[in-house]
């Protein structure tokens, strides 16, 4: 523990009896409880939801602490027949019950950090729960809460909340060098908590620039993934600039000269729709080029959607940008490169119009429902289109005369144009001749 890291003296700072705090319960709960009582070793909720459920939310996930070792762990589940799953955070304490083969439940056990490389640390197992909580990143992540409503609260977590304060507990050049991903951690619970788009303290702010060559360090699938929930949040614009004046840019695959105009007038545009933005429609702002899209994608990993619709928005922003016929954007549906069905190119058109804040557009285009083509490859066939890549140029040919129709002509009509298309094409032997 810091010595100079002063905790509370008493650290029971509430006694709950909300709605989100009863709503955690279940017959599997109640049983988990209950072993670990018969067994008489302490469990308790832990960090995130133990601040969800004081800012009266029910929590989606639930991480649990206890003075168990994962060996105490393993004997007890074992002897009360409950099945274990998941075994790979043991290294790190976390064992997984299934109870009631109904609900599993990550427990881990309170732990110090004794060694870190930025990325992973070298823990050991400890009983005491003060520990446990000064090895956390964030203030209002170090609670705890038992099954009574007792919040225990050692670095003045409660405090914070209350404030909508985000406070790295104990000396900030330290917890982040355990961790450097816990920089974009800051940013994004800073969007979830702050009520203020700029309330950062300057000396956190100076920490966070002095250690940002950590990121690089950072695999890029975590980075992304913590990166996307700041586009998300609230003050996504703001916290991304901010990330950026701190340096972050060149370890996190953002351009050095990253087009904030373009990013400012898109992030402007949220506010026109229901629908969220895809986070990469509006990080695909800051790019000026398609290089740039490639050079992020080998950084942060994308998923094939995510990197394709990357690829798309930067690609066509420009060329589509002043055209305003539905049609064109419907037809487009059956032409974009890169694979994936007509519906998932269609998700991509709709997040483009979305950049463009397009809200007719993109309403007509999202109620649109997608037609099929009439014409099968096996048809041509029979009128005697050669088999391979001519089939191939034929179809895509038909499709283009059939989108032109408004999707309107019918396998016949569509059937009726080949003669002409085989003349157009010049096809001898099989092949196209030009």
């Amino acid at each position: 523990m810091e010595a100079n890291l002063t905790a509370r003296p008493d650290p029971i700072v509430a006694k709950l009896e909300s709605t989100a705090f009863k709503s955690i319960f279940t017959n599997e709960l109640y049983s988990l409880i209950d072993v670990f009582q018969k067994y008489k070793y302490e469990l308790r909720v832990a960090g995130g939801a133990v601040r969800d459920i004081l800012l009266d939310q029910c929590p989606k996930d639930i991480d649990f602490a206890t003075t168990a070792t994962p060996s105490e762990m393993k004997e007890m589940f074992t002897k009360e027949n409950i099945r274990l799953v998941n075994m790979n955070g043991e290294k790190h304490g976390t064992i997984t019950p299934r109870i009631n083969d109904k609900e599993n439940f990550e427990v881990t056990t309170l732990r110090i950090d004794l060694t870190t490389d930025g990325r992973h640390a070298e823990v050991l197992f400890t009983t005491d729960w003060q520990l446990d909580a000064n090895r956390r990143d964030l203030t209002i992540n170090s609670m705890f809460l038992g099954f009574d409503g007792t919040v225990y609260d050692y670095y003045y977590g409660l405090d914070d909340l209350k404030k909508r304060r985000i406070a790295f507990v104990g000396d900030p050049d330290k917890r982040i060098k355990e961790d450097y991903l816990r920089i974009l951690r800051y940013f994004r619970f800073y969007g979830r908590i702050a009520d203020t788009v700029d309330n950062h303290d300057a000396e956190t702010l100076r920490v966070i620039s002095k250690n940002i060559n950590g990121l690089e360090r950072i695999s890029g699938e975590r980075i992304w993934s913590e990166l996307k929930k700041i586009l998300q949040g609230k003050f996504g614009y703001e916290l991304v600039l901010k990330l950026l004046d701190c340096g972050a840019g060149k370890f996190i695959g953002i351009p050095e000269k990253a087009n904030i105009e373009e990013f400012q007038k898109v992030y402007s545009r949220t506010k026109f729709f229901d629908e969220p933005f895809q986070p990469l429609t509006l990080l695909s702002a800051l790019l000026n080029k398609p290089e740039e899209a490639i050079h992020l994608n080998l950084r942060l990993k994308f998923s094939v959607f995510e990197r394709e619709l990357t690829y798309f928005i930067v690609q066509n922003r420009k060329e589509m940008e002043n055209i305003d016929e539905i049609l064109l954007y419907k037809k487009l549906c059956f032409k974009v490169q890169g694979g994936g069905s007509v519906k998932v190119r269609k998700e991509y058109i709709l997040e483009l119009l979305k950049y463009y804040g397009k809200t007719s557009l993109y309403l007509e285009l999202k109620q649109w429902e997608i037609p099929v083509f009439p014409i099968k490859g096996n048809q041509l066939k029979d009128f005697g289109c050669p088999a391979g890549p001519v089939c191939g140029v034929v179809m895509n040919r038909l499709r283009d005369i059939w989108s032109d129709s408004n999707f309107q002509l019918s396998n016949d009509e569509l059937v009726s144009h080949l003669p002409e298309l085989f003349n157009e094409l010049n096809i001898i032997d099989g092949k196209i001749v030009k």
